[in-house]
């Protein structure tokens, strides 16, 4: 049974909540292809899921009835990453996609 809608902000609480230790964060196939195909890391990543925010309503995936998030902020080297995730569990998010946005690219000296 899918997780209900949650707010943003709630999301992104559960969401630091799987970093942290009381839960888990699992990436998918498509996600790691992705990432792969941006030229970018799971550490990467993973700063964007600490320290991101959701700025968006969740939409409802309809073929799995689940809530999709996503998550918006800066790699350590500037580039601008939304990681898409749902959660399976409370504690459990699942990385769907990530693609980067050019425009809001960080500039770097």
């Amino acid at each position: 049974m899918p997780i209900s809608v949650v707010k943003p902000d709630i999301a992104q609480d559960m969401l630091r909540d799987c970093l942290g230790g009381d839960g888990e964060v699992v990436p998918g196939s498509h996600f790691r292809d992705e990432l792969r195909k941006e030229g970018l890391t799971i550490a990467d990543a993973w700063q964007v899921l600490r320290s991101g925010c959701i700025f968006k309503p969740p939409e409802c995936d309809i073929k799995t009835g689940e809530w999709k998030y996503i998550v918006e902020g800066n790699t350590p080297d500037g580039i601008y990453l939304c990681i898409v995730f749902s959660f399976k569990l409370i504690n459990r998010a699942y990385l769907i996609t990530v693609y980067s946005v050019e425009k809001k690219r960080r500039k770097t000296l």
